[in-house]
């Protein structure tokens, strides 16, 4: 899998040429505690590097999902819709957000690898 990781705390799954996966990181929903309701991108929507996508709520907070790269809307997780917690029990497997069709593939190289993810929310 080519995964990389935003400041934002959110995966990109590129290994999928078509549309890579989105979603946010186990350090995210740690930090969020029981996620409790998503509101998940529109279909077909483009958005630039940096744009809010969606939302996560949880018993603790409310927080922005961002687009850690542009692109286009191809599909979103609809069970994670009915069962927000799939966020919390596989964040990066079943819990996946949305796919998106790459806008410009080379903004991957300005995300960070798993181990720089590590060190980051070391920090």
């Amino acid at each position: 899998m080519t995964i990389h990781f935003s400041k934002d705390h959110e995966w990109v799954d590129a290994s999928n040429a078509a549309a890579a996966v989105v979603g946010i990181t186990a350090h995210a929903q740690d930090a969020l505690g029981d996620v409790v309701f998503v509101d998940l991108p529109e279909v077909g929507k483009t958005y630039a590097a940096g744009d809010v996508a969606g939302v996560v709520e949880s018993v603790k907070a409310a927080s922005d999902v961002y687009m850690p790269v542009s692109g286009e809307i191809v599909e979103v997780n609809e069970a994670l819709r009915a069962n927000p917690s799939l966020a919390n029990n596989d964040p990066m497997g079943a819990g996946w957000f949305f796919k998106v069709k790459l806008g410009d593939a080379a903004e991957l190289a300005g995300l960070m690898n798993e181990a720089a993810y590590n060190d980051f929310t070391k920090a």
